[in-house]
């Protein structure tokens, strides 16, 4: 019987082990001594540990030879060009960069994906996010990557409810290697469209080629082997990889930052030839805006009208963010005996990144009250002043300043991340059946924030003191000399400055123990034992964030508001198991049947107790068909940030639907958002497509509820060929998150409601939800349900051409649906699979990734990759998205060549992109970045990258 068993293993592992990219993993089952002892493995999904079966979780697996084909220096580049991936944080943002990389399954958010190194949770990124940073992770050493769809909370604990997202480390790693290369990314400027938008506004744009920029340059060696006797093993590694920056000024396309519907080129009202808000002060003190002028300044220093005078703050903002990264680890273990093999994994890592911005300015920030009388005033202006508003000597007026700070240069946030991970365990048999696993691991960021040559809020008001007394005052004060033309000098603009220091640490503590094997007696209708895995596991999440006075109390008038210091943490005890329950084999029809149960107890410190559990059937119709099913409860419960956040302001990027002369909500509706008739028609845009909000965490939040299920087939109907398809559904309640604010206005306008209505608060007289105190109230809650299904297809086919080997290989998406319910009952539902509207990330409805590798057998090999994303079309915003009405399909090209140049080394050569397809260009509310999706659709144009490796 058991060389039976071992012979269906073999064949299931050949079917569908090394091309399949479905459900098996790629290792095969090592038969010894005449098939008496055969491997355990482990896949993920599952901690079982078997001879015979695999799970019947669908599991995407990327090699490290795709991975090193790819030519990514960066691992977050590889996993988004995944359908399964969504870009989240990545080296493309610039405003409100965080400087880590998280990978976002499903985009579901990446609080909802869980990074795991060799099946052990990563520890949160820094300062600005909970999730993991996979910067960490050296992509050298990494052996594959799975993508597991459906849940997998009762198996590794919260935070799987999209799924996971497994590196598995070649910590067997033998020999020396060094890899060294190189990348750059080349581009021809014709965007006929973009450059006729800045020629109508009179902007500067590069035109042409290029030539090669945002170079990267990339090292990594990898030290691997055994020692004494073959009883250990240890694996080290070392990278280090400089980014050049980029900056948007680079690219015709993003020389300016495109209106929100995308039809003209924006900026900003504060900009380097100042514009006021100026009236007579109102009662309280403050602009009056039912008696104001919005004035600019002539050449001669007078007052003149503002329209049109905007600052195109777009090209100094970087594209692509300068990054310095080493990072260093080990991986060892040793066996003693048969019970006790201890093991070892140790990563740090270390990065700097800046993040440059646009120059700092006033923004409209603040209300100044300055004397008629004050010095910083020519007599022209006086006479404008006492003509238009009937003011005199002693009188004071109003205004809000929106100058930029072209003489003091551009703002930039300094962002470091040190990171370390320990692990520490041991795995052996308990006996013939059993073996357990059992490990302490510790994870900690520690992460800092420098941001640099912003305005300082107080030092602005001294220099415009209303009549120069507390300037002169001051030590280093230089009057801010904004009312006269290009008054301003450098001194007196880097007089203005301040720097804000943000400094925080995370730290995860884990203790995991598990046995997993098999019984000694089976189903009476199967041959096979039923297997099992029981365990336990604490878990301590603690972070710390410490935030200066400049940070806390929001004196950089760059900022949007306030960044506040957290404190929290909780811990969570678990127990766990799994059984593995073979029904029955060798039937017509049923070569075999498994059936796949688990459940995880959770007690969490901050929320009380919550169940999760799976249910799954891997049916093997006969060795080249197989049905398998699955149900998931997931549970993620709130982290540290969504509990402990202080509440403060900050900005939000989008539109008021009740601003402009022509608002998109009625008079009536937009009255439910505190818009007085006076006010209707009247009430300024955002320059910027940026709102004043107010956001924070809740302590009382509850844990988010999902289920997860999968139905797919996987087969191999002929030979060298297989396929699987997957279907999945997920369900979300009580969804953690906050609603995003311009649904707040807009649900609030369409139906009234108080749950919406009462989270807005426009500015007095003025209506403005950006200009002063207006803004809206998005704090963390939990919201109602998120539903997302859809198709995974996996292909596999090979066949031999010209003495050589043609493999191809599919993996596509199809979305069906991307449901939000945010208030059932209340709001509205809709849809973000195909649409543009309700701030929607750009769902396409299929993507696929289509790969070709032509293997001569020889010294060389070709690859081709067609990477494609249908259009995104639904859109009914008042005006046309661009000039496409939508984001057309996007299809690029990608050529390799990998060439054995000896025994020793290796070349790879390839470009990515090869007809320097520009990303899909978007409006101000939809960009990410640069007027694009950035990250997500190719961004710069095209990639060449270079690599050299030396194997000894």
């Amino acid at each position: 019987m058991l060389n039976n068993k071992v012979s269906k293993a073999v064949r299931l592992a050949i079917a569908f082990g090394a091309t399949s990219t479905a459900a098996f993993s790629a290792s095969s089952f090592a038969a010894e001594e005449g098939a008496e002892k055969v491997e355990r493995i482990e896949v993920t999904g599952s901690r079982i540990k078997r001879t015979d079966m695999e799970t019947a979780s669908p599991v995407q697996v990327t090699t490290a030879e795709e991975i090193a084909v790819a030519g990514f220096t960066r691992v977050e580049d590889m996993m988004n060009s995944l359908p399964q991936l969504e870009a989240s944080n990545t080296a493309f943002q610039s405003n409100g960069a965080t400087g880590t990389a998280t990978l976002d399954l499903r985009g579901m958010g990446a609080q909802r994906t869980l990074v795991l190194v060799n099946g052990r949770r990563m520890q949160a990124g820094g300062i600005y996010t909970q999730s993991a940073d996979i910067n960490q992770i050296p992509a050298a050493l990494i052996k594959r990557v799975d993508v597991m769809t459906g849940g997998g909370s009762s198996t590794y604990g919260a935070d799987a409810v999209a799924g996971v997202v497994n590196f598995v480390m070649n910590d067997q790693f033998e020999g020396f290697e060094v890899d060294i290369g190189t990348t750059a990314y080349q581009h021809d400027n014709d965007n006929k469209y973009m450059q006729g938008l800045m020629d109508e506004k009179g902007f500067e744009y590069e035109s042409g080629n290029t030539g090669f920029d945002g170079a990267s340059f990339d090292f990594a060696a990898t030290l691997g082997g055994s020692f004494d006797g073959g009883k250990g093993h240890a694996a080290g590694y070392f990278t280090y990889n400089k980014q050049n920056e980029l900056r948007q000024g680079a690219r015709d396309y993003s020389s300016c930052a495109l209106s929100a519907a995308g039809t003209a080129c924006g900026g900003s009202g504060t900009a380097d030839n100042p514009n006021f808000y100026i009236s007579a002060p109102n009662a309280s003190g403050v602009v009056d805006f039912d008696d104001y002028e919005y004035w600019s300044l002539g050449q001669d220093s007078s007052f003149v009208s503002g329209d049109g005078n905007l600052y195109n703050y777009a090209p100094i903002n970087h594209f692509m963010r300068p990054d310095e990264r080493h990072t260093l680890g080990m991986f060892a273990n040793y066996e003693i005996n048969d019970h006790f093999r201890p093991f070892m994994e140790t990563m740090f890592m270390r990065d700097r990144t800046t993040a440059q911005i646009a120059e700092s300015g006033t923004f409209f920030n603040d209300n100044y009250l300055i004397d008629f009388d004050s010095p910083l005033l020519n007599d022209t202006q006086r006479q404008q002043l006492a003509d238009r508003f009937g003011l005199g000597s002693g009188d004071q007026f109003a205004t809000y300043i929106g100058k930029r700070n072209i003489e003091g240069g551009p703002r930039a946030d300094s962002l470091e991340h040190n990171s370390f991970r320990l692990v520490l365990g041991s795995k052996g048999e308990v006996n013939d059946l059993w073996s357990y696993e059992a490990f302490a691991q510790y994870g900690s960021t520690s992460s800092s924030s420098a941001y640099e040559n912003d305005f300082f809020g107080p030092r602005i008001a001294t220099a415009l003191s209303a009549n120069g007394e507390d300037c002169s005052a001051t030590d280093g004060c230089i009057p801010y000399d904004v009312f006269q033309f290009e008054g301003v000098t450098p001194e007196s603009a880097g007089a203005l400055t301040g720097t804000a220091i943000l400094n925080g640490v995370t730290e995860q503590f884990i203790v995991n123990a598990f046995v997993t094997g098999e019984f000694e007696f089976s189903l009476p209708s199967s041959d096979y034992p039923i297997a099992a895995v029981f365990g336990a596991e604490y878990r301590e999440e603690t972070f710390s964030r410490t935030a200066d006075e400049v940070y806390a109390q929001g004196l950089l008038l760059g900022q949007g508001g306030t960044t506040k210091s957290l404190n929290g943490e909780y811990d969570v005890t678990e127990f766990f198991g799994e059984l593995s329950l073979p029904i029955l084999e060798d039937k017509p029809g049923f070569e075999s049947l498994l059936v796949e149960l688990g459940y995880r107890w959770s007690d969490y410190s901050t929320s009380g107790s919550e169940p999760t559990y799976k249910a799954a059937v891997n049916w093997d119709v006969n060795s080249d068909w197989k049905i398998r099913s699955s149900y998931n409860r997931a549970v993620r419960a709130a982290n540290n940030g969504e509990l402990f956040a202080q509440q403060s302001t900050g900005l939000w990027a989008g539109s008021d639907p009740c601003a402009t002369a022509t608002p998109s909500l009625s008079a009536a509706e937009c009255a439910n958002t505190g818009v007085t008739a006076g006010q209707y028609g009247n009430i300024t845009k955002s320059p910027a497509d940026q709102y004043n909000g107010f956001f924070g965490g809740n302590p009382d939040l509850t844990p988010e509820i999902a289920d997860t299920i999968t139905l797919g087939v996987v087969a191999n109907p002929f030979e060298d060929f297989n396929f699987s398809i997957d279907y999945w559904d997920i369900e979300l309640e009580d969804a953690i998150d906050n609603i995003d604010p311009e649904i707040i206005v807009e649900q609030c306008g369409k139906t009234g409601d108080a749950v919406f209505c009462d989270n807005i608060q426009r500015t007095p007289g003025s209506g403005s939800l950006w200009i002063g105190s207006g803004q809206v109230i998005a704090t963390d809650t939990n919201l109602g349900n998120i539903h997302y299904e859809g198709i995974d297809v996996s292909a596999n086919y090979s066949v031999d051409i010209a003495g050589g080997t043609l493999k191809t290989s599919l993996i596509g998406t199809y979305m069906l649906s991307k449901e939000f319910d945010n208030i059932p009952g209340v709001s509205e539902v809709y849809d973000c699979v195909d649409t543009l509207d309700n701030g929607c990330f750009p769902q396409p409805e299929w993507r696929h990734v289509l790969t070709a590798n032509y293997d001569t057998g020889s010294w060389w090999r070709a690859t081709a990759k067609w990477r494609f994303f249908s259009g995104v079309n639904d859109y009914t915003g008042n005006d046309t998205l661009v000039k496409d009405n939508g984001i057309g399909s996007q299809s690029y090209l990608d050529l390799k060549g990998s060439f054995t140049l000896n025994d020793y080394t290796s070349l790879l050569i390839g470009v990515n992109n090869v007809l320097d397809r520009e990303p899909p260009l978007v409006g101000g509310t939809l960009s990410t970045n640069a007027n694009a999706v950035a990250g997500y659709y190719d961004t710069l144009g095209r990639y060449f990258h270079a690599s050299v490796s030396f194997k000894f």
